[in-house]
């Protein structure tokens, strides 16, 4: 017969049954992935549940906001280039749910202000640690000696403009060269000026070639251009309204073609980055891996144009639209701009600054040189990164590639065609160190501005020989040209045009080359920029 348990017996049978089952637990919680994930969202949760405790509130998809002073606030402007670190902030506000927070322990805040005047004073005043513009207007914030005691340096390259801004035009006006003498709007100080001023340098025009209607923005701009006033206008994207609006209008250039002109950067006080180095390195290091995930896959494109329109209040749609007129700045395209490879021929920040600094006394709007690139930057941040960002995801741009020209692009109109002089030796096509050098000052840096634009090279020469001679010297003589700018920065033979004109294109007014003077007028190359489709 079968005796029963007793009461104990049962009782040490269940604590045996605990002890196993506690023993088990214990062994998945620290030796399982199953048990490492718990244990992370258990701690996810408790931050939540503690921040909300203490004030937070939950925001949108779940999480808590984070208050506090330790909050990096972020000023940004109404532009599609500011995708990627939005997605990784999973919003604009700091939250729990924050990649900078969870894999960072980082607080950021990015808040819109397209008034710049109003946000250079916050920044000034302490309401934001850092504010964005771009590498040409920069002068303008290292310059001035009441901006300038703050010592803005420049740690980050967020983007290029690739369409993002364009120079619109009204009916007979249908390149760069016909706008000598029209009126054109445009704001100033900004963007605007350096996309306008190396345009007209690449059609052979200075800017006192044009007479200009100064505007505060470029949505004014856009809307002068749509009365009587003006027959030009430098706009942002969109502008197809604009141009639906005034019948015969079109898009002169934009900075599709004209595509390493407009570089955004992001800046901070001296003080500030010094104080707050920990947060400026994650902070870039962050940006640059929502960089390298939202170009990798479609579902994060999507989500950073979701974040970003409700940041700048616009629909998805047309978020993504704005974010396909940039080429978001990788970690290895900062590398190059901030000028720590010495092999990149490219476009660098300090080309742009430069020469706008020169341009900006010029023009009367700085009243001396503002402090050189090199003394305006900081690349600790850029530097810190590269052992960690590394991989095809985050290296630089590479150099545009082109097939051969078709026979429709060799005959295309040109959007800027811009004459140099260059003297070779009677019936002679090599190149002398002089005219190189007259290259290197002349063509060069447009040939980097334009660098998704094919180049088109025309040799021309006097009636001096046969006809037929002159033809092939001519052509030789553009080939001569070509080769040197591919040799010497890197751009794909595929991208030149090569045309000998002979004797047979001579400059208006000298058909007959009838003076020593005519003559070497229409001994020349024409360098002309066709517009990126």
């Amino acid at each position: 017969m079968a005796r029963r348990l007793t009461t104990f017996s049962k009782l040490l049978i269940t604590l045996l049954i605990l002890a196993a089952l506690f023993f088990l637990f214990r062994y998945l919680m620290n030796n399982t992935e199953f048990g490492k994930n718990l244990r992370q969202q258990s701690k996810t949760e408790s931050v939540q549940s503690g921040d909300q405790s203490s004030g937070g509130s939950t925001v949108a998809g779940g999480g808590a906001e984070l208050t506090g002073p330790d909050v990096l606030r972020v000023q940004l402007v109404t532009w599609g280039g500011y995708g990627p670190g939005v997605y990784f902030n999973e919003g604009a506000i700091p939250s729990t749910r924050s990649r900078y927070y969870k894999d960072y322990g980082l607080k950021v805040k990015f808040e819109v202000n397209d008034d710049l005047g109003a946000a250079l004073n916050a920044w000034m005043a302490g309401e934001y640690d850092i504010l964005v513009q771009t590498a040409d207007a920069f002068p303008l914030y290292t310059g001035p000696a009441d901006i300038a005691q703050y010592k803005p340096k420049a740690f980050m390259q967020v983007d290029w403009s690739r369409g993002g801004d364009a120079i619109i035009a009204k009916r007979g006006i249908n390149s760069i060269n016909d706008l000598k003498g029209k009126r054109v709007a445009v704001a100033v100080p900004s963007p605007a000026q350096t996309l306008l001023l190396t345009a007209l340098e690449a059609a052979g025009l200075k800017y006192s070639d044009v007479t200009t209607i100064e505007t505060s923005d470029n949505f004014k701009s856009a809307d002068i251009f749509k009365g009587p006033d003006v027959d030009a206008a430098v706009v942002w994207a969109p502008y197809d309204e604009v141009l639906r609006s005034i019948p015969g209008s079109k898009v002169l250039i934009t900075t599709q073609s004209q595509s390493n002109i407009i570089g955004d950067i992001m800046f901070a006080k001296e003080d500030f980055i010094r104080a707050n180095q920990d947060k400026i390195n994650a902070f870039y290091e962050g940006w640059m891996r929502g960089v390298s995930e939202v170009m990798a896959d479609e579902g994060n494109y999507n989500k950073a144009a979701k974040l970003l329109g409700e940041l700048i209040n616009f629909s998805t749609e047309d978020a993504a639209g704005a974010m396909s007129l940039v080429r978001f700045a990788t970690h290895g395209d900062n590398v190059n701009f901030f000028g720590l490879n010495p092999d990149f021929r490219g476009q660098k920040g300090g080309d742009i600054y430069d020469k706008m600094n020169g341009e900006f006394v010029k023009m009367k709007v700085l009243e001396g040189q503002a402090p050189t690139w090199r003394s305006v930057i900081n690349t600790v941040a850029i530097q810190s990164a590269s052992s960690k960002l590394t991989g095809p995801q985050h290296a630089a741009e590479s150099t545009p590639k082109f097939t051969p020209a078709t026979k429709a692009e060799e005959s295309a109109e040109a959007v800027a065609s811009k004459p140099v002089s260059i003297n070779f030796a009677t019936g002679q096509f090599a190149l002398t160190e002089n005219a190189k050098t007259i290259i290197d000052l002349q063509f060069a840096e447009i040939a980097k501005t334009f660098a998704q634009s094919r180049i088109r090279i025309e040799g021309n020469t006097d009636n001096v020989g046969s006809r037929e001679t002159n033809m092939e010297l001519s052509r030789k003589r553009a080939q001569a040209v070509a080769d040197y700018l591919k040799n010497t920065y890197s751009l794909d033979p595929n991208r030149f045009i090569i045309i000998g004109n002979g004797p047979d294109n001579p400059v208006p007014g000298c058909e007959s080359n009838a003076t020593a003077e005519c003559k070497a007028k229409n001994r020349r190359t024409d360098f002309q920029i066709i517009a990126t489709n």
